[in-house]
């Protein structure tokens, strides 16, 4: 994914290309790491909470990120959730490349020329290709290590995918998340690509899986649920990470 800077208006005193630069630094965590609170963000830039909320501001002027209650699935400790900030669509679109419509009035043709079957067919075939280049990697690789090498080939790819834990027994397992889509915004009127997606993980695991959010269904990550059976193999915490997409 070519590297691109957040552009954002700024008042007089806060544009210079230092301020820029670390907003841009801001976006790209929350766009490599998922919705993210202003702490973690200062843990990860080594920012002061203050210079963090500084550029949250800013981006928040500017609708680049979005403020919301962090989302949880399964069991939740007490208290309220924690803020988090994520990228809106507008903020998300300065990291694409402007093919999205091409692609979706391509797909609209395909489907009223001859079926959705044709575009259900197209988005296997398209994700097949990238299967069979995952599969050669993961042959031979015990099962319950799968998942965490998957994370590290979709990030390979420019998904920006972690693997964590999720869930007590019997319905642990590893939550692989994906913190960059490049084809979210054509997937939001075609799930195809989704479902296609989720299916060749299923393929590549061995397992069942289950989606449990998508980018484009408007969460901030899209996240696939592992049984614990291939994704931990324990109750042992892990998680694997591939860092910026860029």
């Amino acid at each position: 994914m070519p590297s691109q800077t957040v552009s954002v208006s700024s008042p007089a005193d806060d544009a210079s290309d230092l301020h820029v630069g670390t907003r841009n630094r801001v976006a790209r965590s929350i766009l490599a790491n998922g919705p993210s609170t202003a702490v973690d963000l200062g843990k990860r830039l080594k920012m002061t909470p203050a210079g963090v909320r500084r550029h949250l501001d800013a981006l928040l002027a500017e609708n680049l990120v979005e403020a919301r209650q962090q989302r949880t699935y399964g069991q939740r400790g007490r208290g309220r959730p924690a803020k988090v900030f994520a990228l809106t669509d507008r903020g998300r679109g300065v990291f694409y490349q402007a093919y999205d419509q091409l692609a979706v009035d391509a797909l609209k043709f395909l489907a009223d020329s001859v079926g959705n079957e044709a575009v259900e067919a197209f988005a296997r075939r398209r994700v097949a290709e990238l299967a069979d280049r995952f599969r050669e990697r993961l042959d031979g690789v015990p099962a319950d290590e799968r998942p965490a090498l998957l994370a590290k080939l979709l990030t390979e790819e420019g998904y920006a995918a972690t693997l964590r834990e999720s869930g007590l027994a019997p319905a642990a397992g590893g939550q692989l998340c994906q913190h960059h889509c490049p084809v979210a915004h054509v997937a939001e009127q075609f799930p195809q690509l989704c479902e296609a997606e989720t299916e060749a993980f299923a393929e590549l695991l061995g397992t069942h899986v289950q989606r449990l959010a998508t980018i484009a269904h408007g969460d901030g990550v899209c996240t696939t649920f592992i049984p614990m059976t291939s994704a931990t193999g324990t109750s042992k915490s892990t998680e694997a990470s591939g860092g910026n997409a860029s």
